[in-house]
C-alpha cells in the first residue's frame, strides 16, 4: 500500500510525497527522520502494482547516467535537470523532479535523496553523503555502480542456471500429461475389447488415463485453481519469505546461501568504508543483507569492536568469517587497507559460489532428465506390459 502524505520540509516547503509503507505510522516516522513534518495523511491502495513498478526509478541506471554527466563536466544541478528532461516514466520523472527542486532550494544532494527512501536506499544515501564531505562524488558513484554490477552478475548466473531445469520440468510434465490424457485412453479401448486380464499396475494406469480423458475439463479447472492459489500465496510477502526460508535451509544449500549473503555483506561494508563511514556504523547499515541470525551476530560483533576488539576476531567469534576471509581481513587491519581486503574477501566468496553453482547446474540437469525419462519410460512400459505378457504366453 502507498501512503500519500503532505509534508512541510525542513526548508519550509510544502510537498506531496507517496511512500510505499505498510502503515501511516511508518510514513510519519520516515518523514520525521528526513527532518520534515506531516501535515496530512491519505492512504491509497495501488490497484496496479506491476504498472507502478514499471514507472519506478531504476537506481543503477540513474547512477550510471549521473556519473556520465558529472564526468562530462556538468555540475550537479545541470546533470539532474538533464536527467529529468530525458526521463519518460511518470513515476521516475516525479522523483527526479522532486530531487531537483530540493537542490534548487539549497539542499545537499544526500538530503534530497533521503526524502525518497523507496527509490534511494540508505546505503546509497550514506555513500553520497560521505562523498559530499570529501568532494569525491564521482568516485563514490563509480564504487556503487561496481557494487551493484557485481551483485547483478551473480543474480544473472542464478537465473541462467535455473532456466534450463525449469524448461525440462515443464516439457516433461507436458509429455507426461499427453501420454496420460491421450495415448493411455487409446490403449485402454484396445485392451478393453480384448477382455484379457491386465497386470495390476497397467490396469491402474489405464483407469487413471481414462478418468483424465473423460473429465479433462474438471482436471483443467483443478489445475488452474491450484496455480491461481499458488500465485495468490506467493504474492503474500510473509508466506513467500517463509517458503523461501524453507528452500534455503535445504541440505547442501544452506551453507552456500550463507556464504553468498556474507559476500554481499563484505562488499557493502567495503563500499561504505571507502566512503569514510565508521566501521561499526557501516556494519550495522549493511546487516540487512544477512539472515536474522547473522544480523544478531553483526550486532554483537559491533559491540565487541566498539569495546576495542579487532574486526577479524569479532567476525570469527560470531560465525561471520571463514578461514580465507579472516586472513584477508587481518591483512587489511595490519596494512590499513581494510576496505580493499573486504572487497577481496567478497570476490573470493563470489568466485567460490559461482564454481559451486556451475557444478550444481551440471549435476541437476542430467538428474532431472533421468527422472523425466524414468517417468515417461515407466508409462510406456506399463502400456506395453500386457502385450509383452501376451507375446510370452504365445511363445
Amino acid at each position: 500500500m502507498a501512503i500519500r502524505v503532505k509534508v512541510r520540509t525542513a526548508a519550509g516547503q510544502v510537498q506531496s510525497l507517496s511512500l510505499d509503507v505498510a502503515t501511516e505510522h511508518e510514513a510519519v516516522r520516515r518523514v520525521a527522520a528526513a527532518g520534515g513534518r506531516v501535515l496530512a495523511v491519505e492512504s491509497e491502495v495501488l490497484s496496479a502494482p506491476r504498472a507502478r513498478r514499471n514507472q519506478e526509478l531504476v537506481l543503477l541506471l540513474f547512477t550510471q547516467e549521473l556519473l556520465a554527466l558529472l564526468g562530462a563536466g556538468l555540475n550537479l544541478t545541470e546533470a539532474m535537470t538533464t536527467l529529468v528532461a530525458k526521463e519518460q516514466r511518470a513515476g521516475a520523472r516525479a522523483t527526479l523532479s522532486a530531487v531537483l527542486q530540493s537542490l534548487r532550494e539549497g539542499r545537499n544532494i544526500s538530503d534530497a535523496l533521503e526524502l525518497h527512501p523507496d527509490s534511494f536506499p540508505e546505503m546509497f544515501v550514506a555513500t553520497v553523503r560521505s562523498a559530499e564531505r570529501t568532494g569525491g562524488l564521482v568516485e563514490a558513484l563509480s564504487r556503487y555502480i561496481a557494487y551493484s554490477l557485481q551483485f547483478d552478475a551473480i543474480r544473472k548466473k542464478l537465473v541462467a542456471a535455473s532456466i534450463y531445469p525449469l524448461v525440462l520440468l515443464v516439457v516433461g510434465g507436458l509429455v507426461t500429461l499427453f501420454l496420460l490424457g491421450y495415448v493411455v485412453p487409446k490403449f485402454s479401448v484396445v485392451y478393453g475389447a480384448s477382455h484379457e486380464d491386465l497386470p495390476w499396475l497397467s490396469g491402474l494406469l489405464l483407469s487413471f488415463g481414462m478418468m483424465l480423458h473423460e473429465y479433462w475439463q474438471w482436471g483443467l479447472l483443478l489445475l488452474l485453481t491450484l496455480m491461481a492459489g499458488l500465485v495468490a500465496l506467493l504474492r503474500q510477502p510473509m508466506i513467500r519469505q517463509r517458503l523461501l526460508d524453507l528452500v534455503l535451509q535445504a541440505p547442501g544449500l544452506a551453507e552456500r546461501v550463507r556464504e553468498f549473503r556474507l559476500a554481499r555483506f563484505y562488499r557493502g561494508a567495503s563500499l561504505l568504508l571507502h566512503a569514510g563511514i565508521p566501521l561499526p556504523k557501516a556494519l550495522r547499515m549493511v546487516s540487512g543483507l544477512l539472515s536474522l541470525e547473522q544480523r544478531r551476530g553483526v550486532e554483537q560483533a559491533c559491540r565487541k569492536i566498539e569495546e576495542g576488539q579487532r574486526l577479524s576476531t569479532a567476525l570469527v567469534a560470531f560465525g561471520l568469517a571463514g578461514v580465507v576471509a579472516e586472513s584477508l581481513i587481518q591483512v587489511g587491519e595490519r596494512s590499513g587497507r581494510l576496505a580493499d581486503m573486504l572487497e577481496q574477501a567478497a570476490r573470493f566468496q563470489d568466485e567460490d559460489f559461482s564454481r559451486w553453482l556451475e557444478v550444481a547446474s551440471r549435476l541437476i540437469e542430467p538428474l532431472l532428465m533421468t527422472i523425466i525419462g524414468i517417468v515417461v519410460g515407466g508409462v510406456v512400459v506399463l502400456l506395453y506390459m500386457p502385450i509383452f505378457e501376451l507375446a510370452g504366453s504365445l511363445g
